[in-house]
């Protein structure tokens, strides 16, 4: 039977060199935890390394599913709201919304598209602080959940989220320079279809 030899003092590394493995470890750590984690899973992007590589928008996305997951939470312990207030509600909604639409009808583009069930997509809208864009969105065959937010400038806003939603109208302006407008994601179980009009003062489309 062999026996193997024991290391030596002199086979086993010196405290500086451990100090200085351990110093290399630590800091790839936390470069990966800077440029990779914090954007994909976070969205916070220091660096803006996790814009480049696209890890940026999917922490994005991130967080975006985890306010619906709260949202959803919260409105499963909500108490059960009686038929006459659901459907005075809803007839308010359509009035006041009907009332804007007439307002507001030199809509200079529409936006037409399709979510499958679980499906979600952006659209933003290119603004400078203090402009305003009129709009006015609704859904087909169903309801979405969304997020009307904006990035720029260092800058990040929610301005208004809302859950199982058929549309929403209203004037949106701009908090500071930079993309401008909304997240949608289809939480039913069939395809709905959300038709976007907008006009105002924007200078590009992102989607």
């Amino acid at each position: 039977m062999h026996n193997a030899q024991k290391p030596t003092l002199d086979d086993l590394p010196t405290s500086a060199q451990l100090l200085k493995s351990t110093a290399i470890a630590a800091g790839v750590a936390v470069a990966i935890l800077v440029t990779v984690v914090l954007p994909s899973e976070y969205n916070l992007d220091p660096t803006g390394i996790g814009e480049v590589l696209g890890l940026a928008e999917m922490g994005e996305i991130k967080q975006q599913l985890a306010e619906e997951a709260e949202m959803d939470r919260q409105t499963q312990e909500m108490p059960v709201v009686g038929p006459q207030t659901s459907i005075g509600s809803a007839l308010l909604g359509l009035i006041v919304g009907s009332a804007h639409a007439q307002e507001t009808q030199a809509w200079t583009e529409t936006v037409t598209f399709d979510l499958e069930p679980g499906e979600g997509t952006e659209l933003k809208l290119v603004m400078d602080e203090g402009a305003v864009v009129p709009f006015e969105w609704t859904v087909a065959d169903g309801v979405v959940n969304y997020d009307q937010h904006a990035d720029g400038s260092g800058n990040e806003i929610s301005y208004e989220k809302g859950r199982a939603v058929e549309g929403q109208s209203g004037e949106m302006t701009a908090a500071f320079t930079g993309n401008h407008g909304w997240f949608w994601r289809n939480r039913g179980d069939a395809p709905v279809t959300v038709t976007l009009k907008i006009g105002g003062d924007y200078s590009e489309i992102k989607r």
